[in-house]
Formats: C-alpha cells, structure tokens, sequence
C-alpha cells in the first residue's frame, strides 16, 4: 500500500464529513432502507453506511480490499451495534458461495474497482434469486459537454481519487450484466467538484 493509500484512508472521514451531514447521510438511510436478511456491501471504504442500515437486517458482510481502509471499517463495526464481518476481498473475487445474499449494496464503490464487469458478475452470482442489488454511484455524465470534460480531467483526478474514474458509464454496466434495473434515478451531488456530480442510485435484480 502506497503512503498516499495510507494517508487518503486516513483523511477520507474528514474530507467527506460535511457532505455526509448535508447529503450522502439522507441518501444512505433512503437506499439501505431496502437492504433485507443477510447483505452483502462491497468496498465499504471507512463504512461510512454502516450507522444506515435498518436493525432488522441478519447478518452483514463488508467487503474492502485496502487494508487501511478495512482497519478502520473493523473499528467503527465493532461499536455500530449490527452483525458486521470485515473480509478483505476485492469485488472481482467474491469469497462466497452462489446465492448467498438477499441484499447486495454498491455505494461509491463501482467507480474504483479494476474490472467493473467483472466485480458486477460476481454480485449476481452471490445474490439469490429474488435477491436485491442496491446501488449508488457518481457516473458519466449524459450531458455531452460535461462528459468530455470528464474524459480530459479522467487522468488527474484518478491519481488525486485515489483510482477513482470519473467517467465510468456504469449504468451501462449494470444493464449489460447478468442483473435488470427494476427501478433508478438520476440526480446530481450537490458541492462536489462537476465532474463527480452526476448521480445514479437504483436496484437491480435478477430477471425471471
């Protein structure tokens, strides 16, 4: 883990605190409000979702590749009052057996991951089949102008996000993947910097 890895796990709670009280705090509690029986969140960073989920969930398996990242997520699960298992894993490679989940969560994780068709066909087949795949993410932007603007500043803000792509057209990877969106929106995160604005929340789930 580079020394920047280790100093971005260490200031991300303080960077995106005010964006937590005036934003992404609501938009948790609204999304995890469907997240049922035993779930499964992949990349939960800090875990910053975790004070979110409804108690009645089972069991919760967090999911961080970082080891930075995942020292801190084990700190703030011990106290947060759910069943919480920390499992160092990338989303490419789930350590789970087939159908294993009710409910699987993606919250600002699918811009980061190395394989994001790959990350998505592990979480279809670690859902059950009248499973939920709850998502939220910044995405590609659909205005033109505003998507090239992406592409251009991709590279910066890539090292500065520490892999973070502003650019992924991730619905297009949800819709291409073994799951169909039931149901979706797009919005925009208000005082983040306009190429990490536009906004996709939703669920998917397995057809038939």
């Amino acid at each position: 883990m580079s020394l920047y890895g280790r100093v971005f796990a260490w200031g991300y709670d303080r960077f995106q605190a005010r964006m937590e009280r005036e934003f992404f705090g609501r938009l948790r509690r609204e999304m995890l409000a469907g997240a049922r029986g035993r779930v499964l969140e992949i990349g939960s960073g800090t875990g910053a979702n975790l004070e979110h989920y409804p108690r009645t969930i089972e069991e919760l398996f967090c999911t961080e590749p970082e080891e930075p990242m995942a020292r801190r997520l084990r700190e703030k699960a011990a106290g947060c009052g759910l069943p919480v298992r920390v499992v160092e894993a990338p989303a490419e490679e789930l350590p789970f057996d087939d159908d294993s989940f009710d409910t699987v969560v993606a919250a600002l994780v699918l811009c980061t991951v190395t394989d994001p068709e790959r990350a998505m066909t592990e979480i279809a087949r670690v859902l059950k089949p009248d499973g939920r795949f709850i998502f939220m993410e910044h995405v590609r932007a659909q205005d033109p102008a505003l998507a090239r603007w992406q592409d251009r500043l991709h590279p910066l803000w890539l090292r500065f996000g520490h892999g973070c792509n502003c650019n992924r057209a991730t619905f297009e990877t949800i819709e291409g993947s073994p799951l169909a969106i039931e149901d979706h929106r797009r919005g925009r995160i208000p005082k983040a910097p306009k190429i990490v604005q536009p906004l996709l929340t939703g669920v998917a789930k397995l057809p038939g």
